[in-house]
Formats: structure tokens, sequence, C-alpha cells
């Protein structure tokens, strides 16, 4: 499965799924938007914001086609390295969760 193959693919496929999409490595706290951290006076990054959002306990997510994906394997190494930053990520997606198996600077 291919992100060609569109948004549907994530909303109705609930079984596990190997695939590659390209998105945005986020927090649990901001999801598609980092808009909250301008609205309270800080000037911060994408990925400064998603590193700090992590450090008080957020969860990486990862967002694409205006939907929000949680990511089961937080360790992952590359997580924090693309913080805040546009991605393609290949793993295995079940319901709204993705198992990150690949992740990489989104060309």
């Amino acid at each position: 499965m291919v992100l060609a193959a569109g948004a549907l693919s994530w909303a109705l496929d609930t079984s596990a799924a190997q695939g590659t999409w390209t998105g945005t490595i986020s927090d649990s706290m901001c999801g598609l938007s980092h808009s909250a951290m301008t609205e309270h006076g800080t000037k911060a990054t994408d990925k400064q914001c998603t590193e700090m959002c992590v450090q008080h306990g957020a969860k990486y997510v990862f967002v694409t086609d205006c939907k929000v994906v949680n990511i089961a394997n937080q360790n992952f190494k590359e997580l924090k390295t693309f913080a805040g930053d546009r991605v393609t990520l290949s793993g295995n997606l079940s319901g709204d969760t993705v198992t990150v198996t690949k992740l990489a600077k989104a060309k």
C-alpha cells in the first residue's frame, strides 16, 4: 500500500498493513498544528515544540493527510532526530497506530 492509495486506506483498513507514507513527526499534544506555541507568545520551531512537548510527557505521532497516527515504538531512535520534520516513514499500520521500521528525511 502506498500513499497514493489515499487517506481512505487509513480510515478503512483495520488490519495490519505494511506501507510507506510521507508526513511529519509531531507530538500528541499538538498533533496537526504547533500554533498554540505562537498563541502563547513562544516563538518555537515545529522541531523545538515537538521536543518540548515530548519532554513534558507527550508521545511522538505521525501526521499525514490531516490525520494523526500514533506511533507504537516510541523508542525508535530516529524519532528524536526527525522531530518536527517532514519524513518518509515505512512501517506496519494497524488501525490508527503504526510501528515504524524505517524513517528518513522526505525529499
